[in-house]
């Protein structure tokens, strides 16, 4: 096996997120992992890629992509202009569940986040994602607020 390593993710790498993104039943009715992706990732990717207040990030096994996520950083003028990282879309490969990546994962996107000057970071989950709800709250996330959608 080789060295586990989180970077910034490449153009290359989003058949992998996208198939992560995929991978649960909340996915499968969300995403389209048929080749060759639809321009809309494409799109979505350079729009991300080229923001410098987001970080699309991957952890990578050797060339495989095992785990992803992506911080937004967003200013704000509440609490006296607080910067927050928020924390979206973390996956990681189901074959490498159960290793602790997805904990390595979040430490690093918290790190990131200290690094840029955030004084929050913040996520969001489904509300049927028991285990994640868990995995969170390990972390020291709290379930602190109530978050609303409206589809477009």
């Amino acid at each position: 096996m080789s060295e586990v390593l989180i970077r910034r993710a490449r153009q290359a790498d989003l058949p992998a997120i996208v198939a992560m993104l995929a991978d649960d039943v909340l996915g499968r009715a969300r995403e389209d992992t048929r080749m060759p992706l639809t321009q809309a990732y494409l799109d979505a990717f350079a729009a991300v890629d080229s923001d410098p207040n987001q970080l699309l990030a991957v952890m990578a096994d050797g060339t495989d992509v095992i785990g992803t996520l992506q911080i937004s950083f967003l200013a704000g003028l509440s609490s006296q202009g607080a910067w927050r990282g928020q924390i979206e879309a973390v996956r990681v490969a189901a074959n490498r569940r159960g290793e602790r990546l997805g904990q390595r994962l979040l430490e690093w996107a918290i790190e990131k986040c200290r690094e840029r000057g955030c004084r929050v970071v913040q996520l969001t989950t489904n509300k049927s994602r028991l285990d994640a709800h868990r995995f969170y709250e390990r972390l020291g996330f709290k379930a602190s607020h109530i978050g609303y959608k409206l589809d477009l």
